[in-house]
């Protein structure tokens, strides 16, 4: 694997865990007061053309994390219309 692989793969894993706390909290306090729906679909559109993106150019961590963001977000999508 490539150093400049091993770079996407680190970034993609800050950036994808950036979301395990929200995920976290919204589902132990049951509270999606201040989420924003429009803001989860959005994002959600976007990481689904980065998914798509990522299969085209063969790359892995763009591929990987935006797959777990993406779930992370339907997680927290699901909680909003669960919980609200």
């Amino acid at each position: 694997m490539e150093n400049i692989e091993i770079l996407g793969l680190v970034a993609a894993t800050l950036t994808t865990s950036a979301f395990v706390p929200q995920v976290y909290k919204t589902w132990k306090n049951k509270s999606v007061k201040d989420i924003s729906l429009s803001m989860y679909t959005v994002l959600l559109m976007g990481l689904l053309l980065w998914i798509v993106y990522g299969f085209y150019i063969n790359s892995l961590p763009i591929i990987a994390a935006n797959v777990i963001t993406a779930t992370l977000s339907v997680l927290i999508v699901i909680m909003k219309i669960k919980y609200k």
